[in-house]
């Protein structure tokens, strides 16, 4: 299999085209695991009144300790919980 220049071209410029889609879509289950991360609250404490949480555009938002990771629930909870002021 000889293919062209052209070819390898194309197919490496999709391949570095799909690497941010990949990403995004990715959740750091290494990092929830080791943050004991639960998508329940601990008592009143969640992640939507932690100082961690950032809020989404829709009904899951992002975590500070958690870079990347788009799907943290409001009433998730995680041992780096710190209460805002």
């Amino acid at each position: 299999m000889n293919p062209s220049r052209r070819t390898m071209l194309k197919i490496g410029g999709l391949s570095l085209a799909m690497i941010p889609i990949v990403a995004l879509a990715a959740k750091n289950d290494g990092m929830r695991t080791s943050m004991k991360y639960k998508d329940t609250p601990e008592g009143d404490k969640s992640c939507a009144n932690c100082v961690q949480f950032v809020p989404g555009s829709g009904a899951l938002g992002g975590c500070k300790i958690f870079p990347g990771d788009t799907e943290i629930s409001p009433k998730g909870y995680c041992v780096a919980y710190a209460k805002k002021p």
